[in-house]
């Protein structure tokens, strides 16, 4: 008996514990679902809960569609670069090595704007919720906390990622909002150079870092820098 229940947890055969939360770490029933909801103690992520907030959003009726919106494609790419690479380069220099980091583009109350960060170590993730806490961003506070989800390919929603999901951003499983080419380039090129370093005190790319000294950006990609949080 112990072993098939072992079997089943966290899956939809288990009537006790909540397996929606158990694969996403979160649940639209929220603390009225009628299964368990267990939080983990110790984990590598963790969830930023309505963290992002998406100016497209906030002009969508009730079936995802669009009633209005000022902000271009072009805008909305580099609006969100901009907050996946402040929350990225700050969460990783001041914690420690991020392995994944996911921002969902859902439009349901217990998924939209959730940002999960998957740290290399969970020490670094424990301390990360720890300090995390105590900060605002935006003029909002932080709410973050320790997350069961370990593996995205099962907490994601593979229509969507075939272009086929129904149910639009009101889905149960994550959207993931891609970030652009070059930002995917600009990152990978700063964790080069962090490797080639060898660890200790963080680095920033060489374009970067050229561009902290003479203050300006390279003419690749505009970036409108928001302020940074502050603690309260």
């Amino acid at each position: 008996m112990a072993e098939y229940l072992a079997s089943i947890f966290g899956t939809e055969k288990d009537k006790v514990n909540c397996s929606f939360y158990f694969k996403i770490g979160a649940c639209r029933h929220g603390e009225r679902c009628s299964r368990i909801h267990n939080k983990p103690t110790f984990s590598q992520t963790i969830v930023l809960q309505n963290f992002y907030v998406n100016p497209q959003n906030t002009a969508k009726s009730a079936d995802g569609s669009h009633i209005m919106s000022h902000v271009s494609d072009e805008e909305m790419q580099e609006h969100y670069d901009n907050f996946f690479e402040d929350v990225f380069v700050e969460c990783e220099d001041k914690y420690g090595e991020i392995e994944e980091m996911n921002v969902c583009d859902n439009l349901g109350d217990h998924l939209v704007g959730n940002v999960y960060i998957k740290f290399r170590r969970e020490e670094d993730a424990d301390r990360a919720v720890k300090d995390l806490a105590n900060r605002w961003f935006g003029g909002r506070p932080i709410y973050a906390e320790l997350s069961p989800v370990t593996d995205f390919r099962e907490a994601c929603c593979r229509q969507y990622e075939m272009g086929e999901c129904t149910r639009s951003g009101f889905c149960n499983f994550m959207h993931l909002k891609p970030i652009s080419r070059e930002l995917r380039r600009e990152l990978y090129s700063r964790r080069r150079s962090q490797r080639d370093f060898g660890g200790g005190r963080k680095f920033f790319s060489r374009s970067a870092s050229r561009e902290r000294e003479t203050g300006r950006r390279s003419p690749g990609r505009r970036r409108s820098r928001s302020p940074r949080d502050r603690r309260r």
